[in-house]
C-alpha cells in the first residue's frame, strides 16, 4: 500500500490572511506604505485625503529605507486602517451623490428638484475628532496656540469668492476670538503683549498653562495668490471646532451661559470686545482663588479712566487694558462716557497735533499700556508724552539674565519695579564701585580670618611642644637626645609638605582633564557637547555685540554733547 504524499495543511494556512514564507511582507515594507498607495485603498483623490489627513492629524512618515525611492511620500500603515474607518469618508461620498443629483437637477432645469436636495444635503460635525485627539481639557489648552493664531488671522481677512471664503467662516472666526477675549479678560489672565511687524503676541495663564498667539494689525489684508487656502480652511474647519469646546467649558467654569448674547449694535461699531466684556463680567461667579500675579494684573489700571483716539489699535488696547483692571472709551457709537468727561485720567493719542486738550489727563502713546503691563507699574508718562520718541519696546519673552545681557531701559525698568517693591537698588554707573569695594572688604575679612587662625594654630603647636617636652623630662631623657628627634620630626613634616604641593594640580590640569573627558565621549555625545558649545559661544558673541554697539553710542552721545 502506498502512503499518501500530501502535506498536512495547519488551521492558520487555511485562513484567507495566510501567505506563504516568500510572499510575507516584513520590515518597513509591512510597516509603512506610499501615499499613491493609500489614494488606492481608501478610493479617494489627493485634496480629500489631505483635508481627512487634517482631520484626524495624521502625518507623514520618513522610514530609514524608502523601499519604493526617495521621491515618495510614506505614511504608516496603521494611519491608513485609522482612515479607511472613518465615519467623515462615507459622509463625503453621500456629499458626493447629493452634488451630483443637485448639479443633474439644475442641467434638466428642474429647480423644485434641485432645491429639495439641497434641503436634504447631508451635515456632519466634528465633535467626535476633537474628542478622540484630545481626551482631557488640559491636552486641548495645550494645543490652542495655532487655533488662536489662526482664528485671529481669518477674523480679519475679507470674504472672497475667488479664494472661496465664505462670510459665515469669517464671521464665526470673528465670534470665537471676541469669546476667548472675553474670558481671558473676565479672569485678568492676560501676562505679556509684545508689539512686532508681524503683528501683535499675547500670552495668558489658564490653568497653569502658557498659552501665546499671534493677532495681525488692523489692517487692509490682501490675499497672496500663492497660498493654498483650501488647506487653511481646512484647518480653521477643525479649529473652529476645537475652540468652540473650550469656550464652553471655560464659560460654564464661570457658571456663564454659552454662547453669550450681544448687541447687534455695538458688534457693528466694531465694539464686539466691549460688549462680551460687559456681558461676561455681569453674569457667573468664580470661585478659583486668585494667586498674586493674578491680584497684581487686576489692579494696575484700577481707578484709571482711558480714552482712545481714533488712531491707535482700538481693538487690542480695549484688550489690554481691561485685562489689566481699567476702564476705557473711544470715539464712536456705543462709548461708555465722552471725551469731555472730567475724570478720564490718560488718553491714548498717536498724532503729532490735537485739536484739544485738557490739563486733568496725561496724554501718552499706546506703547505705554503695552510697557506698563509687561512691568506690572505705572511707568512714568514723561517718557511718552506725544511728539517724543519713546524708549525702546523690550520683548517679554526673552530673559535677559539668561542671554547675560540687560539693555539700558530694561535696568532702568528693574529699578522701578524694585522702588515700587520697596527695594532699593544702586544708581547706574555705580555698580562697579560697589562691587570694587565689597571686592576689597571681602579680602580684607579674608586676610584677619587667616591671621586669627594662623595665630590660634601657633598657640596649639607651642602647647603640644611644651607638653611633649615636659613628658621627656620626666621620663629621664637627655636633653641632646630630645634635639635629634625634634629634627627628625621637622624633616618628616617637610617631605610630607613638598608630597602635598606636588599633588596639587597646576590650573592648566583642569583644561586637560576636560579635553579627556570630551575625547573618552561617545560619537553621538561628543557632537551634541560641540553644538551646545557652539550656541553657548554664538551666544557670548552676540553679547560681546551688543555692548560694544551700546559703548560706541554712549561714545558718540558724549562727543556730540562736548
Amino acid at each position: 500500500m502506498v502512503k499518501s504524499t500530501k502535506k498536512k495543511v495547519t488551521k492558520a494556512q487555511k485562513s484567507k490572511q495566510y501567505l506563504p514564507p516568500g510572499k510575507r511582507k516584513l520590515g518597513n515594507v509591512a510597516k509603512y506604505t506610499t501615499r499613491n498607495k493609500a489614494l488606492n485603498r481608501l478610493q479617494i483623490k489627493l485634496p480629500e485625503f489631505r483635508r481627512l489627513c487634517i482631520l484626524k492629524g495624521i502625518h507623514p512618515r520618513e522610514p530609514k529605507k524608502k523601499f519604493e525611492g526617495q521621491n515618495k511620500t510614506y505614511y504608516h500603515v496603521k494611519d491608513i486602517n485609522f482612515l479607511a474607518h472613518e465615519p467623515l469618508l462615507e459622509k463625503d461620498r453621500d456629499l458626493k451623490a447629493y452634488e451630483k443629483k443637485i448639479k443633474k437637477a439644475k442641467a434638466k432645469k428642474n429647480r423644485e428638484l434641485a432645491e429639495r436636495f439641497d434641503r436634504l444635503r447631508p451635515t456632519y460635525t466634528l465633535d467626535h475628532l476633537v474628542k478622540e485627539r484630545y481626551p482631557s481639557f488640559i491636552d486641548a489648552l495645550r494645543d490652542m496656540d495655532d487655533p488662536l493664531t489662526m482664528l485671529h488671522l481669518f477674523a480679519t481677512l475679507p470674504a472672497d469668492n475667488v479664494q472661496k471664503i465664505p462670510v459665515e467662516r469669517v464671521q464665526t472666526a470673528r465670534r470665537l476670538s471676541l469669546e476667548w477675549q472675553a474670558y481671558v479678560t473676565r479672569t485678568n489672565s492676560l501676562r505679556k503683549i509684545f508689539v512686532s511687524v508681524k503683528g501683535i503676541y499675547y500670552q495668558v495663564d489658564i490653568n497653569g498653562q502658557k498659552i501665546t498667539w499671534l493677532t495681525p494689525h488692523a489692517l487692509s489684508q490682501v490675499l497672496p495668490s500663492d497660498v493654498d487656502f483650501r488647506v487653511m480652511l481646512t484647518f480653521v474647519e477643525f479649529y473652529e471646532t476645537l475652540v468652540g469646546f473650550v469656550n464652553f467649558k471655560l464659560y460654564h467654569s464661570l457658571g456663564i451661559s454659552y454662547p453669550p448674547i450681544i448687541d447687534q449694535r455695538l458688534e457693528r461699531a466694531t465694539a464686539g470686545v466691549e460688549e462680551l466684556m460687559e456681558v461676561v463680567n455681569s453674569d457667573g461667579t468664580s470661585d478659583e482663588l486668585e494667586d498674586e500675579e493674578t491680584l497684581r494684573c487686576k489692579t494696575l489700571f484700577k481707578d484709571l479712566k482711558f480714552f482712545l483716539a481714533r488712531e491707535v489699535p482700538r481693538d487690542s488696547l480695549l484688550f489690554t487694558i481691561r485685562s489689566f483692571g481699567g476702564k476705557v472709551s473711544w470715539d464712536g457709537d456705543g462709548a461708555p462716557y465722552e471725551e469731555n468727561d472730567e475724570t478720564i485720567t490718560h488718553q491714548i493719542v498717536d498724532r503729532p497735533t490735537q485739536g484739544h486738550k485738557f490739563l486733568s489727563r496725561d496724554y501718552v502713546q499706546p506703547q505705554w499700556v503695552y510697557d506698563s503691563c509687561n512691568a506690572r507699574i505705572l511707568l512714568p508718562a514723561e517718557e511718552y508724552v506725544l511728539g517724543r520718541v519713546p524708549p525702546p519696546h523690550l520683548s517679554p519673552f526673552v530673559d535677559n539674565e539668561a542671554e547675560g545681557y540687560i539693555p539700558e531701559y530694561g535696568e532702568t525698568i528693574k529699578r522701578l519695579q524694585a522702588a515700587s517693591a520697596n527695594h532699593v537698588l544702586p544708581l547706574p554707573g555705580t555698580e562697579e564701585e560697589m562691587v570694587d569695594r565689597s571686592e576689597e572688604e571681602a579680602a580684607l575679612r579674608r586676610s584677619e580670618a587667616a591671621e586669627v587662625a594662623a595665630k590660634e594654630q601657633e598657640a596649639v603647636a607651642m602647647e603640644r611642644t611644651y607638653g611633649e617636652e615636659l613628658a621627656k623630662e620626666l621620663a629621664g631623657v637627655s636633653y641632646s637626645a630630645s634635639l635629634q628627634d625634634q629634627d627628625d620630626k621637622d624633616a618628616m613634616e617637610d617631605e610630607k609638605q613638598e608630597r602635598k604641593q606636588q599633588v596639587v594640580p597646576p590650573p592648566a590640569a583642569e583644561d586637560e582633564t576636560a579635553t579627556l573627558a570630551q575625547m573618552m565621549m561617545p560619537k553621538k555625545t561628543k557632537k551634541l557637547y560641540e553644538a551646545m558649545q557652539m550656541g553657548i559661544g554664538k551666544k557670548k558673541a552676540g553679547v560681546e555685540l551688543l555692548k560694544q554697539r551700546k559703548k560706541k553710542v554712549e561714545e558718540k552721545k558724549k562727543g556730540s554733547s562736548s
